[in-house]
């Protein structure tokens, strides 16, 4: 669990846990260590790898001696800290995102790495196009980069081959080519999903979602689009649309992929056959465009917070009309005196709606 001894220096120990093989009783003897070079005047600096596989009694345990600064804790997690990490202890802690590199980066460490295997196993060549594939697929993660050159190099080493475009994918057994997570076609792709989800398409909406997942789309990615379609282009038209994008998301959070591709299609097939309506997307921009006009129109003195008795005196509040206290319906101004003219919600008009289930059958003999 611990790293192999501690890297020392003049006033600091640094020590290297990893929490996917270490547990409580590990974090305990470090910190009971960190106490007695606290004692010598040293600062013990701790670094715990995949922090989120602590549960939350043994993140707890960190608490008082990350406070009393017994530890200097550093924390490496590829899960989103608000979920995985306490509350207590997180607060106590700053936040640095690491952001995947790039595909130029992964370009730069691959064509290294190529160098390095030429002057340890002999001749052999590397091609550019297959080096631009490799760092493609490595979704921003050198180590995946890396660990594909070299299966990809044992392979090619065992029949006499160069590593080709051809060999990768032969090699890695897909087809990444058509889907480049990182470049243009990651942004065709979910805007072919969105589009055709709005134009009620269920058989296209369930094929770009399926060439979305086999390339290697985070499904997090994907369900956060259809939390936004579900609002945008269905709408009021069928409110249970956005509790089932959110339930959607949720469940593949805690699955993961692959478990997690039928919950992604379940709700594309659920939003292509919703009902659409833009209303609500088309008059919360009639809004921007008017507060683009006059970004500070004031509030009307009778709907402002009277909290002070100063803001009393200058009438904050007077002449409200407080509904529930009325019979009738209720005759007062709620916008702004500039912009008492515009109109920015429109009942969606009577049309005919894709019905749900219209589309259920692909046979066309049925």
């Amino acid at each position: 669990a611990m790293n192999n001894g501690c890297s020392l220096t003049a006033s600091h120990v640094f020590v290297s846990l990893s929490a996917v093989s270490c547990g409580l009783a590990d974090v305990r003897r470090v910190i009971e260590e960190a106490k007695k070079n606290r004692q010598y005047g040293k600062k013990t600096i701790l670094f715990v790898d995949e922090i989120h596989r602590f549960n939350k009694l043994q993140q707890d345990a960190f608490l008082p001696h990350v406070e009393d600064g017994t530890l200097v804790l550093i924390g490496a997690t590829t899960e989103n800290p608000s979920f995985e990490i306490n509350n207590a202890l997180l607060s106590r802690c700053r936040v640095f995102t690491l952001e995947r590199l790039s595909t130029e980066d992964i370009v730069s460490i691959l064509t290294r790495a190529a160098n390095s295997l030429v002057a340890d196993l002999g001749p052999l060549e590397v091609e550019p196009e297959a080096v631009q594939l490799l760092a493609q697929l490595a979704d921003g993660d050198a180590r995946v980069a890396l660990n594909n050159l070299e299966t990809v190099t044992m392979h090619v080493r065992k029949v006499g081959d160069s590593v080709s475009r051809s060999a990768v994918t032969q090699c890695l057994g897909r087809q990444a080519v058509s889907y480049d997570k990182d470049g243009e076609e990651h942004y065709n792709l979910i805007s072919a999903l969105h589009k055709s989800i709005r134009g009620s398409d269920v058989n296209a909406s369930l094929y770009w979602l399926g060439r979305m997942l086999k390339g290697g789309e985070q499904p997090l990615f994907i369900a956060r689009r259809l939390i936004r379609c579900a609002s945008e282009d269905i709408g009021l038209a069928d409110p249970s649309a956005l509790p089932q994008s959110v339930a959607a998301f949720q469940a593949c959070h805690m699955l993961g992929m692959p478990e997690c591709d039928v919950i992604l299609a379940q709700c594309v097939a659920y939003l292509a056959q919703a009902p659409k309506s833009i209303a609500v997307y088309s008059a919360l921009n009639r809004v921007y465009e008017s507060i683009k006009e006059d970004p500070h129109a004031p509030v009307p003195l009778h709907l402002r917070n009277a909290s002070t008795p100063l803001l009393s005196q200058v009438v904050y509040g007077e002449g409200y009309k407080y509904n529930p206290h009325f019979q009738e319906p209720v005759i007062q101004d709620y916008l702004p005196s500039s912009i008492q003219h515009r109109r920015f919600w429109e009942a969606p008009m009577e049309r005919e709606h894709t019905k749900f289930g219209s589309q259920i059958s692909s046979d066309p003999q049925e």
